[in-house]
C-alpha cells in the first residue's frame, strides 16, 4: 500500500512481492525460524516502538509460499494517511480493527478509482 505524495508526506512503497523483501530481512527471517522452531509468531510481526515510520514500512510479515503454491508477501505494518496525525504504520493484527476502519472509508469513482474519504 503506498500513500499519495503530498507536501506534508512523503511517499512510501512498500514490499508486495518478494523481490521487494530486502536479502537482509530474509536472511533475519530464516535465522530467527532456525533458532526457535516453536516461534508463535512470525519473525515479521514482532512489534518494534524503535522503528521509524519508514523502518516500519518495509517489515514484511510473510514472505512464504500459500498452499496453493504462490509465494505471498504481507506487509507487517500499513501506512496509512490520518487526517489527524498524518502517516502512520497500523500493525496488521495489533491494528486490524482499524485497519478495517480505514478500507471502509475507500470509494471507487466512476473511472473505477479508488479515492479516499
Amino acid at each position: 500500500m503506498a500513500t499519495q505524495n503530498s507536501d506534508q508526506h512523503k511517499e512510501i512503497h512498500q514490499p508486495l512481492t518478494p523481490e521487494d523483501v530486502s536479502p537482509e530481512q530474509k536472511a533475519a527471517q530464516k535465522k530467527a525460524l532456525e533458532e526457535n522452531e516453536n516461534m508463535v509468531l512470525n519473525p515479521g510481526d514482532m512489534v518494534d516502538g524503535e522503528k521509524t515510520l519508514e523502518e516500519k514500512s518495509q517489515q514484511v510479515a510473510v514472505d512464504a509460499p500459500d498452499i496453493t503454491g504462490d509465494h505471498i508477501v504481507v506487509p507487517t505494518y500499513f501506512v496509512v494517511d490520518d487526517p489527524e496525525e498524518g502517516q502512520k504504520a497500523l500493525h496488521h493484527v495489533k491494528d486490524a480493527e482499524e485497519i478495517s476502519d480505514v478500507i471502509r472509508q475507500a470509494r471507487v469513482d466512476e473511472s473505477g478509482e479508488r479515492t479516499w474519504n
